[in-house]
């Protein structure tokens, strides 16, 4: 059975996926930051949403 490309499914908020536009999209909007800060955050901490926020200093909401 093939992928469905476009269902998407429920987006884990603990992990950032910066290989997914809309993942991209939302991270970059949600911490405020540019996308070469986010993935230059995910490549210094790893995927973990709360890794970057405590590595760019954005407190979680």
């Amino acid at each position: 059975m093939p992928d469905d490309t476009t269902n998407r499914g429920t987006q884990d908020r603990a992990r950032i996926n910066v290989n997914e536009d809309h993942e991209v999209r939302y991270w970059t909007q949600a911490l405020g930051v540019s996308e070469a800060k986010l993935r230059e955050a995910v490549a210094a901490v790893g995927v973990s949403a709360d890794a970057v926020r405590q590595h760019l200093g954005k407190p979680h909401k």
